[in-house]
């Protein structure tokens, strides 16, 4: 298949080619057309499972022939005899156990909580020395002069992991890299005869590095590096050949490997005749990447304007305002490429961003192939799974318990979806009715009584039941996690009355799910005892890992591919998506172990490798036919930085403007302006519609309320429209799923201890804190929250002690929550009404108190708007307490336990309280005419919070200064 050569063969292809297709051509030129058994007797190795495919399908489609062995790089050399290597799973879990132990003896050494994160960061590093040929033994030889004592600490636990590799035997990594070695040395004494090929790979990695050394130098071996720079001059190779200049140059590696196999750039020969897709934009990128030394070039370059012309006409250049618009923009890049019949791939390493693609485009109901599937931790039986064990040690609350009975897979086993839905329904009414933060088993036998069904019994039942004791489970082995996880997570899905998990396990995530459990559960002896929260994170790890394909066949003419999917395969259009800083290219990953200067000493790999390799990645993918630049300015917290080659490119086009570089440049913007603009235009999906104007509803007369309570007077007074909305609509707001520690239960907690207090009739301290120590436990459940208002309570106690002395001394207090009622005959009316608590003097006299855990209200607010001790005290002179009887009333106040305890009295001489009462009655008057209209938001004290109605009057498409609207209503 070759010629016979003295040097080793490297050959290469330039960015943008399509490297499969290109790769069979080259084959099929060099395959001696007289022997059909040429072909089956070739090896060839790429990089992918993908890369694999691609070319099985090329090959697939003719013409017919004998195929060659295709293998990916990790099954190079399996035919040598090894011992098999530990799981990887049951290696991180053993190591996890060892580190725990040594945490335990020395607790200084680290959290006890980090064992696996420690773990899982020392497999790396070992795995990675393995793989690069380094030995551990030079890493814990280093010699570090550390005052700080970090190096010490850091040897502990690597001679730890050291000592555990030597006696359990190599990893896959090392075990590649041994039968690598045992591979050449067999080839040195019997090289083989037939044709072996490395294509695609890069060889960044140093066990692929050797791979590639030694195919190179066989009698019919041969390398094909992807995305080799034939433009870049021998001054760019020289200067990236210096030391220390340029690891992070998209064609270091490639310069690596030829500097290993003794060869010059002028020995690396094209593997075929392909045209290039872009050959202007090839020389254009390699002169902006030009490596930091010769970059003087991007002025001495002699590129004519015609060639800047070209290398940009077949480029747009997208800098959308935020991650959605950048996302849905090449959606509809990738829909119109569809339209006119052309390939279109999306490359990026932003997850979140191809994410964002996929769900822009299910709009239209395109389906892309994406190279990466979706995750398995955001599937359902991952979401379930993690919902199960996010309650392993702690008590579930009432979102964590609706979440999982709303769960899609629950209760699927038994043809009971329905019915558990429906009293999921009840229940979570009853909860937010209640504001029960921790739904218990004595809450859930309350429902049951309520439903007053045998159904409703056994379904709570099976809640407790199946929930029972996983708040106790805060440490335990893997194993004991592993199976009260599956356990209950199947009875779930079951059902009260299902015998197996329901739809669980079925489909592909499911299936992927359980091989995922079953494994965890079969090296789980390996594990030892952890926290629960180390279980979750471990749990979470493992799903990240699986990858799910869509049960939907996918359009082929729409592709999402990771960069090293990318390397080998082309479309009409590719779209670089992400080109911030921080993702393409990323941040290094942080090393706990080792800093950039041991790494280098040692022959580990350095951040600038990983950059190196992703601009190759951007630099492979930027030459094709037609390209879009895409990048967001704003991420969801700040500005972001482009990436730093498109920072060059852009940077050289501005400094080229006698070649028309300014042009090309503005060009390319243009083009991604437009397609956000037409984002835009499409996200209207609606015509513009006037906004709402503001509502004063008219309803009859007869429908207008004809009680309401002395609270409720402020807000028809302030806003009118809420009053329309809950008195005559029946609207109520729905309280908060997740009840807070909001002012609201404050107040009401505060109004219960001060009543039990006062009932107790003793004013000292330690009846004071014994009351507060009573009732804030089951009143307010958080721990947190009881602590910070028992200090409130606490810091107001000696003020409250004494002005309450003084309250007892004037008069006697009687009566608590009394409920007081008073009826207008014209019109007829009913106002009601709730006291905290009244005093009453030996002469009869009243002293009518309201508690408050913010601030009163001031006495102009009680005097125009806050009515409520005004009118109550009018109340009581009108026998509105059956208790008291025509009271005279000497005093009505707030008093206010807020940071500044006061006591605050009402206005009850002026206005008097039969101005009070006169003034309501022509209120009420008023609200019984037809013309009268219930206007939104008619005298709001202020515009921080939104009123439980606001969104139904629209407010918003209107204001405060906006003319309402009177709407007669039948």
């Amino acid at each position: 298949m070759f010629e016979p050569s003295d040097q080793p063969r490297v050959y290469a292809l330039p960015p943008g080619v399509d490297f499969s297709k290109a790769l069979i051509e080259g084959l099929h030129q060099r395959w001696p057309e007289n022997d059909p058994l040429t072909p089956p007797r070739t090896e060839i190795y790429v990089n992918t499972r993908r890369s694999a495919r691609k070319l099985r399908d090329l090959f697939d489609a003719g013409p017919a022939m004998l195929l060659p062995a295709i293998r990916t790089l990790d099954a190079f050399g399996k035919d040598i005899a090894t011992k098999p290597a530990i799981a990887p799973l049951r290696k991180r879990l053993e190591i996890a156990r060892l580190v725990q132990a040594l945490i335990a003896q020395s607790p200084d050494l680290a959290p006890h909580t980090a064992a696996f994160d420690l773990a899982e960061s020392l497999v790396t590093l070992f795995d990675e020395a393995a793989g690069e040929g380094v030995d551990p033994a030079d890493i814990l030889s280093l010699d570090l002069t550390d005052q700080s004592g970090h190096w010490a600490r850091a040897q502990q636990f690597l001679s730890l992991v050291h000592s555990y590799f030597q006696t359990s035997g190599p990893g896959q990594d090392a075990q590649l890299r041994q039968a690598t070695i045992a591979q050449i040395t067999d080839w040195q004494v019997q090289p083989p005869q037939h044709p072996v090929i490395i294509a695609g790979s890069t060889g960044s990695r140093g066990t692929t590095h050797l791979m590639m050394e030694a195919v190179a130098r066989l009698p019919q071996g041969a390398i094909v590096l992807p995305g080799f720079d034939f433009d870049m001059p021998d001054s760019a190779w020289e200067s990236l050949a210096r030391e220390g200049t340029g690891e992070d140059h998209p064609q270091y590696r490639a310069l690596a490997l030829m500097q290993s196999l003794g060869l010059t750039r002028q020995d690396i020969l094209p593997w075929s005749e392909t045209p290039v897709p872009a050959a202007a934009r090839n020389k254009l990128l390699s002169l902006a990447l030009r490596p930091a030394p010769v970059t003087d070039q991007w002025r001495t370059d002699q590129t004519p304007a015609e060639e800047i012309t070209a290398a940009c006409e077949k480029v747009t250049l997208l800098e959308a305002q935020d991650g959605r618009t950048e996302a849905g923009a090449i959606a509809l890049g990738m829909r119109a490429a569809l339209e006119q019949g052309k390939t279109i791939a999306l490359v990026s390493p932003d997850r979140q961003l191809t994410r964002r693609v996929s769900m822009a485009l299910s709009r239209w109901g395109i389906e892309p192939d994406d190279s990466a599937g979706r995750p398995l931790h955001l599937s359902a039986p991952g979401r379930l799974l993690r919902q199960i064990a996010s309650l392993f040690g702690r008590q579930a609350d009432a979102s964590d318990l609706l979440a999982i009975l709303k769960h899609p897979l629950v209760a699927t086993g038994a043809g009971n979806r329905g019915t558990h839905l429906l009293h999921t329904r009840d229940l979570e009414l009853m909860i937010r009715a209640k504001g029960m933060p921790f739904p218990n088993a004595d809450d859930l036998a309350s429902f049951a009584e309520k439903m007053k069904t045998d159904v409703a019994q056994h379904w709570g039942d099976w809640i407790v039941s199946t929930l029972s004791e996983l708040e106790d489970l805060n440490e335990a082995s893997i194993s004991t996690f592993t199976e009260i996880l599956i356990t209950r997570c199947e009875t779930f899905c079951a059902g009260p009355d299902g015998e197996i998990s329901g739809e669980l396990w079925e489909n592909t995530a499911g299936q992927e799910a359980r091989k995922i459990m079953d494994h965890l559960a079969e090296v789980s002896d390996a594990g030892g005892t952890h926290s629960a929260r180390e279980f979750g994170a471990l749990l979470l790890s493992l799903l990240q890992a699986g990858e799910l394909r869509s049960a939907v066949t996918p359009n082929s003419n729409v592709m999402i591919w990771g960069t090293l999917e990318a390397r080998v395969q082309s479309a009409d259009i590719v779209i670089l998506g992400g080109l911030n800083e921080g993702i393409w290219p990323g941040q290094p990953a942080p090393d706990p172990w080792l800093n950039r200067q041991m790494r280098k000493d040692l022959g580990l790999l350095l951040p600038e490798r990983r950059t190196g390799l992703a601009a190759h990645d951007f630099q492979q993918a930027a030459g094709a036919y037609e390209i879009w630049l895409t990048r967001s300015i704003r991420d969801a917290s700040a500005e972001t930085v482009p990436s730093r080659w498109l920072n060059r490119l852009m940077n050289l086009l501005s400094g080229l403007p006698d070649k028309g570089g300014p042009e090309a440049l503005k060009g390319m913007t243009a083009r991604g302006a437009g397609w956000a603009s037409m984002l835009k235009e499409w996200d209207r999906a609606l015509p513009e519609v006037d906004p709402a104007p503001r509502p004063s509803p008219r309803p009859p007369v007869e429908q207008r309320p004809k009680q309401l309570s002395v609270t409720a007077i402020q807000k028809l007074i302030r806003d009118p429209y809420a009053i329309y909305a809950q008195y005559i609509l029946n609207l109520r707001p729905l309280r908060p799923l997740q009840q807070s520690a909001d002012a609201p239960l404050r107040g009401t907690v505060v109004h219960d201890i001060m009543e039990a207090f006062i009932r107790k009739n003793d004013l000292s301290e330690d009846a004071f804190i014994e009351t507060i120590d009573e009732i804030l436990p089951t009143a307010a459940p958080w721990p947190a929250v009881q602590r910070i208002w028992r200090a409130k309570l606490l810091r107001v106690m000696p003020w409250f002690l004494q002005s309450e002395a003084r309250r007892q001394q004037n008069a006697t207090p009687a009566e608590f929550e009394e409920n007081g009622k008073i009826t207008l005959q014209n019109p007829e009316f009913t106002l009601i009404c709730r006291t905290d608590r009244i005093d009453q003097t030996d002469d009869g006299r009243v002293y009518i108190y309201d508690y408050k855990t913010g601030a009163p209200p001031s006495k102009d607010q009680q005097k125009y708007f806050d009515k409520q001790l005004p009118l109550t005290a009018a109340m009581a002179e009108r026998g509105a307490f059956k208790t008291l009887g025509l009271a005279q009333v000497a005093e009505a106040a707030y008093i206010g336990l807020a940071s500044k305890p006061a006591v605050v009295p009402a206005p009850l001489e002026e206005p008097t309280t039969d101005e009070i009462w006169d003034q309501f009655c022509e209120l009420i008057a008023t609200w019984v005419q037809p013309q009268r209209g219930y206007l939104s938001r008619r005298a709001i004290e202020g515009q921080r919070f939104d009123g439980d109605f606001d969104h139904l009057a629209r407010f918003g498409e209107w204001d405060t200064t906006s003319a309402p609207v009177e709407e007669d209503l039948q």
